[in-house]
């Protein structure tokens, strides 16, 4: 909305017109100008689509990692290839051929090499199964940092047996509790808050990490540490096996071949194949995991890939837990299945997940991503079409235990950037319960006293611990912003029960907090978005505007906060401004209009900021944004033109008439007063015919508005003069009246057809040039002679609605002239046909 009157400048002022801006539809007020609006800002909703195929190319660090999974699974996959032919050769050929024949040392290597093979597999097929699992639970756990399992091998011996043979069964309980969590650590070293590091709650689940596979089995088979078993028992399998069918290669010790027994001619090349090929899966599989501890252990893969998503220190357990999905994909499925995966496809499944842990790392990873400047653009589009993982996001506003605030943050933070783009916005909205969620961020916590200065930044609830509820009010309020650009939302907000309020109450200052030097950048940040948010919803056109205008003047703390914000907010002028900005679009409303006049000290506030002169810093803005308002609150309230004349006014406006900046709004607040009181109260307004010579001077110069609001209080100012005053105030200005009407000709030669931004220049214009008709005969011959007939009946063929209406509401007009233009054309013609003549 043009925040109050759509001001406007002369061409000395260097600008045409003044507008007040807000990233929200338009509502245009009394002599203000009209343009065509859409309903949604344009600029800040980015109509663009940034998501479009045609975007730049986004980098994806972790295409590293999936790379490295396909490399790894191709070595995987060709040494369970030579495993599973060498165990079918030796079942097929050897054992089932040539077992009779078979040297008892070669018999039972073959069985040896095919059993420890087989648990080669079968620990091979499970162990990523519980690597992935254990992924989520420990950054420090030991799983594909073999190598330093290896250096402290000792110590893990050590502790297996401690574990089987020493510690009772209820150590495994605590165990659980202290490492139920353990992956909360490096949040805790991250964020420096020691509630993660708090018992958890008890479930009625296990935790996978804490297990007990077998009863007394403690540490050994307590399910977190089954992967490391299964990973040494792999590399010994493999290892023997290499060395069996060495030995046996090199030693070719195969038996004794008779001459003539055929049973046993091809025994040995049927041995060397075999042993050749269980050495060459055994090697394949070393190499495998030697690359594997290379590129991890000393080219630090995934710490440079956690570095380069700039996921932090608890980025290694999403990265860690993503390479194993990846890798485990390409050994299940196709070598290129995993290079389908990216870290937000990811993320997303984990967050869908039912597991609090996985939870917490798919809302970490999607958090970095949608808030960092490189893989925002992608990630939101991916968050945005998929809406079961935006609903998810905003069934988590709703996550009000202490141990789920980061993941309430987070998800409360991604919001917030999703409700920045616009086709995304109206997707959040879209989601049942999305308002109702947003609004249990905006939980207030005030003093008894209702002090909003004297809140902590920290507020103490319950079992001692530390909340942020000023950081989620920011989220919600920051959220709320973003989604009333649209005006389908606006609707939205003001339909959910109990968040108006909600609102409003943020905006509850003080004098100790506007005055106080030291306040916190969190209290002022938290009105500021209270009131850019009511500002918004107050200027929606249309009947949603109107019902929200309804309502937010309903709730009895609207006006007295703004008024609060008004007299103590002298260094505050920002809030200022939206507050003044705010009663402009509510004053649209005639029955609001008439509560805030009423309210006390509201107008004399007003007038105290239009007037006053050195404020601190941007004074011409929040000045005019006074006037607008004053003007629009002026506007058809008789009872509102009275309040103004008791504060004793007149004289300070007349005197605004020559300042710049405010002599457009001081001439609007003026003809209000002269038009709807002007009767009422002629002797109280006298003072207002100085103001003559001011105002004739701007009509022969000036351009656009501010000509438009000196010709239209010049038809209201001449007519508190008799004949005798009139013609002195023409000489005080040094004009002559002939000169005038010249000038007024000149207006609607100008004007052949209503213009946008001064619709009602034309019809002023033709008040003024009644009253100098009827003012005296010998203009009536000026105005012949100067053509005006032509110009009159020019104006009758190119009337339009436009000059119907003293105020819009975006581009319906909602407060029609009494007097139509037809009308007043018709007098005018009369007037210069000598069929009507009056001496006023």
């Amino acid at each position: 909305m043009d925040g109050g009157m759509d001001g406007g400048r002369d061409a000395e002022e260097g600008r045409e017109s003044l507008r007040l801006q807000i990233d929200v539809p338009r509502v245009f007020e009394p002599q203000s100008s009209i343009e065509p609006q859409s309903s949604i800002d344009t600029k800040n909703s980015s109509n663009s689509n940034p998501d479009s195929p045609s975007g730049p190319t986004v980098h994806a660090p972790e295409k590293k990692l999936t790379l490295f999974a396909l490399r790894l699974a191709v070595l995987e996959k060709a040494a369970t290839g030579l495993g599973t032919l060498g165990f079918i050769w030796a079942t097929v050929v050897l054992l089932g051929g040539f077992a009779i024949t078979l040297d008892k040392t070669d018999f039972w290597f073959i069985t040896i090499i095919l059993v420890i093979e087989g648990t080669r597999i079968f620990s091979r097929s499970h162990e990523l199964e519980w690597q992935q699992n254990q992924a989520t639970w420990s950054i420090a756990d030991v799983g594909i940092n073999s190598f330093r399992a290896i250096r402290s091998s000792s110590h893990f011996i050590i502790k297996i047996v401690k574990g089987i043979c020493f510690r009772p069964i209820e150590m495994v309980q605590n165990q659980s509790q202290h490492s139920s969590r353990e992956i909360n650590k490096s949040m805790h070293q991250e964020k420096s808050r020691p509630k993660w590091d708090q018992k958890k709650m008890p479930t009625r689940m296990w935790e996978t990490s804490d297990v007990p596979i077998l009863p007394f089995s403690q540490w050994f088979f307590l399910s977190k540490n089954v992967s490391k078993v299964l990973y040494w028992l792999q590399l010994a399998s493999a290892t023997t096996c290499a060395i069996l069918s060495l030995m046996k290669l090199v030693k070719r010790n195969f038996g004794e071949v008779a001459k003539g027994d055929t049973d046993k001619r091809n025994r040995n090349a049927a041995l060397i194949i075999f042993y050749s090929l269980a050495l060459a899966e055994a090697l394949l599989f070393l190499l495998e995991k030697a690359y594997w501890e290379w590129k991890v252990i000393y080219c630090k893969l995934l710490d440079e890939v956690n570095k380069e998503c700039e996921l932090g220190p608890s980025g290694m357990v999403s990265i860690r837990k993503f390479f194993y999905d990846a890798y485990s994909r390409c050994v299940y499925g196709t070598i290129f299945d995993g290079l389908k995966m990216d870290m937000v496809s990811f993320a997303m499944d984990l967050l869908v997940s039912n597991s609090p842990d996985e939870q917490l790392i798919g809302i970490r990873v999607l958090h970095k991503f949608a808030t960092n400047e490189r893989f925002f653009n992608h990630t939101l589009q991916k968050i945005g079409t998929t809406l079961l993982v935006m609903e998810r996001l905003v069934e988590m506003l709703n996550w009000k235990d202490l141990e789920e605030e980061e993941i309430r943050r987070s998800a409360a933070e991604i919001l917030s950037q999703l409700a920045g783009k616009k086709q995304n916005a109206l997707r959040v909205s879209g989601i049942p319960g999305a308002m109702e969620s947003i609004s249990s961020l905006l939980q207030n916590h005030r003093t008894p006293h209702g002090v909003a200065d004297e809140i902590p930044e920290k507020i103490i609830i319950h079992d001692n611990e530390n909340y942020s509820f000023w950081t989620f009010n920011h989220l919600g309020l920051l959220i709320l912003k973003k989604l009333a650009r649209d005006h389908d939302n606006c609707g939205k907000i003001g339909n959910t029960r109990g968040l108006l309020p909600k609102i409003i109450d943020f905006t509850h200052t003080g004098e100790r907090l506007l005055k106080d030097q030291n306040v916190t950048v969190s209290q002022i940040k938290t009105v500021k978005r209270s009131l850019q948010v009511l500002k918004m919803l107050a200027s929606m056109t249309g009947t949603t505007g109107k019902q929200l205008r309804n309502e937010i003047s309903e709730v009895v703390f609207t006006i007295s906060n703004i008024r609060d914000i008004l007299k103590y907010g002298d260094k505050q002028t920002e809030l200022q401004k939206l507050g003044i900005e705010i009663l402009t679009s509510l004053a649209m409303e005639a029955e609001t209009r008439e509560r805030i006049g009423g309210t006390g000290g509201v107008l004399k506030e007003l007038f105290n900021i239009f007037f006053k002169l050195g404020m601190p810093e941007n004074p011409n803005d929040v000045r005019i944004a006074a006037g607008e308002a004053l003007a629009m609150l002026a506007f058809e309230s008789k009872s509102n033109c009275r309040r103004i004349l008791k504060l004793k006014a007149i004289e300070k406006l007349v005197e605004a008439l020559e300042r710049p900046f405010l002599r457009i709004n001081a001439a609007r607040i003026l003809t209000n007063l002269c038009i709807y009181i002007g009767e009422d109260c002629f002797m109280q307004l006298r003072g207002v015919i100085n103001a003559a010579p001011i105002v004739l001077r701007p009509i022969m110069s000036a351009e656009n508005k501010l000509q438009e609001v000196m010709v239209g209080l010049a038809a209201r100012v001449f007519k508190f003069m008799s004949s005798e005053e009139s013609s002195i105030m023409f000489k005080r200005a040094g004009i002559q009246e002939a000169e005038l009407a010249r000038a007024l000709v000149q207006i609607l030669r100008k004007y052949p057809i209503p213009a946008i931004k001064t619709p009602r220049i034309r019809r002023f214009v033709i008040e003024l040039a009644i009253w100098m008709m009827r003012h005296k005969e010998r203009n009536v011959q000026i105005f012949k002679d100067l053509g005006m007939r032509k110009d009159m009946e020019s104006v009758i063929e190119t009337t339009s609605e436009l000059e119907s209406f003293n105020v819009f509401s975006g581009a319906v007009g909602m407060s029609r002239h009494s007097t139509t233009i037809h009308s007043l054309v018709e007098t005018a013609m009369n007037l210069l046909d000598d069929k009507q003549f009056m001496v006023m």
